[in-house]
């Protein structure tokens, strides 16, 4: 058979994603699964094209119908990915699922399912497993009707399918035809997996579509903004580790904040910092058992320190590990050119001051809304709190994670008041033993010290660290976190300040990287669109609510077609950046229930 062509890597926002909660894979506009790391969300990917060429691993599948409009759905209230052609000749879709185990141990399938709605068409597949990143020598051979991949030191994968599967250099391929109401399916996992027996792949596919639907009938959103809220959750859940409860910042690595720049970072692991985003919009939705289940993994990670919460990292892999040494795949080419391609994140050796405030803001809220705290877990909670009395007045690297020099961060400062704050609130509700005046005492010296040293009198607003005069998008958590009034003067001017320097098209950038280089890299990244976001959510807290209103349907369209959000958006919203990212949906689904309260008119509704 003919091989088919090389296929050109595609947009970052032209993709849907698909997953298990054990792992995940994306899955192109044009029916190419280009790719995917299995077993776990950060295994070595098998199928990586997406970060190269073909070669790197591919599995595309598509109908011979060169002038047909493709479209990308989701079935509705599930993970479930329909890819569509439509054509003079043919109405083809092919649907794409990694069905949910009866086992949180079971090892992920990918499960493909081709049919003909109307006509009919010619279709051809071939799928390239290439284990390691591409780095083993991976090895395809028939075995009866099914192919079987292997490499050394690797896990052996199985492709089964009800079409004539042949071999061609160690990727499998095949040609066949299917008329109106016929069917094929492709089943990719691992090499003795129960699922492959008869008959199995529409029960799986039965229960998966269910179990979604069930999950996302929970929402307690009734809001004006119901879809793309819930695919936010849906997207949310399906980074959320079923076995672990923790959920990762996006289901990728190595793909770029700027075209062809070197920001390019593996995000495939849970950082402490988006702890009380997570839990705030779990709680905000309905879902209460999954932030329980996500502060379990995070007080997993507190007991870890053993009395020294010094210890306590910014970011773990998803089942707790702690060193995530960074490296580089130089044998990949990146996304659009955009190298090194990075695999593991050496910000989890950094010092970020922030996240014990995220960390506390978490405990509060769950404690509020969900399970209480035990007696072990707030022993632990002291020693964090304790160790910000300690620490606050110190340097570090910020929340942006720079690799340039350490300051005094007004987000490290901000959120180390939240960490008193929040755990003398809670102390007070609950009456639990603390050393309240000290606390307390340090929670006044924070706020005078924001309120004399981060305020720039010359300037009028203020700044993103002592001794700067630069603006960030990090202070559009002030009001959000319930530091400064929401309509104060000075926070009103910065504010105006930020959509005068930071705003562009309601997009927010991070910071201004042109002329200091503050973050330590070349060149400069997009807008951030969690920033974006959070921006929505001031203006309709300062009382502009139909300048607000308006922000977040801009915003809404610069979603991809499925209403998923990438880490950041180009000068044109194009998507840049890991993606899905979950900073960028937690941050939509705030914002979200907030401006709907404000435009309903609601008067009695919690502002956190």
């Amino acid at each position: 058979m003919a091989d088919q062509h090389p296929e050109r890597q595609s947009a970052i926002d032209a993709h849907g994603i698909i997953g298990d909660m054990r792992s995940a894979a994306l899955v192109n506009n044009r029916g190419s699964v280009d790719f995917f790391c299995w077993p776990e969300f950060d295994s070595p990917s098998i199928f990586c094209s997406l970060l190269d060429t073909s070669e790197a691993g591919i599995f595309q599948l598509s109908p011979d119908l060169p002038d047909a409009r493709r479209e990308q759905i989701y079935l509705p209230d599930t993970n479930v990915l329909q890819t569509r052609w439509l054509s003079e000749r043919a109405v083809v879709e092919i649907t794409d699922l990694l069905p949910i185990g009866d086992s949180e141990d079971d090892l992920p399938m990918l499960m493909r399912r081709v049919r003909v709605v109307s006509g009919q068409a010619t279709f051809r597949m071939r799928c390239a497993v290439r284990h390691d990143y591409a780095r083993a020598n991976t090895r395809a051979r028939l075995d009866a009707q099914d192919v079987i991949f292997e490499a050394d030191g690797q896990p052996s994968m199985r492709l089964a399918s009800d079409q004539l599967v042949q071999i061609d250099g160690n990727a499998a391929v095949a040609e066949f035809t299917l008329k109106q109401d016929q069917c094929a399916e492709f089943l990719l996992g691992g090499l003795d997996d129960p699922r492959f027996s008869q008959g199995a792949a529409a029960l799986c596919m039965e229960r998966t579509m269910k179990f979604w639907r069930d999950w996302s009938r929970q929402s307690s959103y009734r809001g004006r903004w119901r879809e793309m809220v819930n695919r936010s959750a849906l997207a949310l859940k399906l980074l959320t580790s079923r076995k672990h409860g923790a959920i990762l910042a996006a289901a990728t690595f190595g793909l770029p904040e700027s075209p062809g720049g070197e920001r390019n970072w593996d995000y495939r692991y849970t950082w402490i910092r988006d702890a009380s985003f997570t839990v705030y919009a779990f709680m905000r939705l309905g879902y209460v058992d999954e932030a329980n289940a996500y502060m379990k993994w995070m007080r997993g990670r507190v007991s870890d320190c053993h009395g020294n919460s010094k210890k306590l990292n910014i970011l773990y892999a998803i089942d707790g590990r702690q060193e995530l040494p960074e490296t580089e795949l130089s044998h990949l080419s990146g996304h659009g050119g955009a190298k090194p391609v990075r695999i593991g994140n050496q910000a989890y050796d950094q010092i970020q001051l922030d996240i014990f405030g995220e960390l506390m803001d978490a405990v509060y809220l769950v404690n509020k809304y969900g399970d209480a705290i035990s007696h072990e877990g707030w022993k632990h909670a002291v020693e964090v709190v304790d160790q910000v009395c300690e620490t606050w007045q110190q340097q570090d690297v910020g929340i942006w994670e720079m690799r340039g020099e350490q300051h005094h961060f007004l987000h490290s400062r901000l959120m180390c008041w939240v960490a008193l704050d929040r755990a003398i609130r809670l102390a007070s509700k609950r009456s639990l033993p603390a050393p309240f005046a000290r606390w307390d005492q340090t929670r006044q010296a924070i706020y005078a010290d924001i309120w004399e040293n981060f305020w720039n009198e010359e300037r009028g607003h203020f700044v993103q660290h002592i001794g700067g005069t630069a603006l960030d998008g990090s202070m559009l958590l002030m009001p959000l976190v319930r530091f400064v009034s929401a309509k104060d003067p000075r926070w009103l001017a910065t504010l105006d300040a930020i959509e005068k320097n930071l705003v562009r098209d309601g997009m927010v950038y991070r910071y201004r990287n042109d002329d200091s280089q503050i973050d330590g890299l070349d060149g400069t990244e997009g807008a951030f669109a969690a920033c974006s976001f959070w921006y929505v959510e001031c203006l309709a807290r300062a009382g502009r609510v139909e300048k607000a209103h308006l922000e977040f349907e801009q915003l809404l369209r610069y979603a991809n077609p499925l209403g998923l959000y990438a880490e950041e958006f180009d000068s044109q919203a194009r998507h840049l950046g890991n993606t899905p990212q979950a900073l960028t949906h937690l941050a939509l689904i705030s914002a979200a229930c907030f401006l709907d309260r404000k435009l309903s008119g609601e008067k009695n509704y919690w502002q956190p």
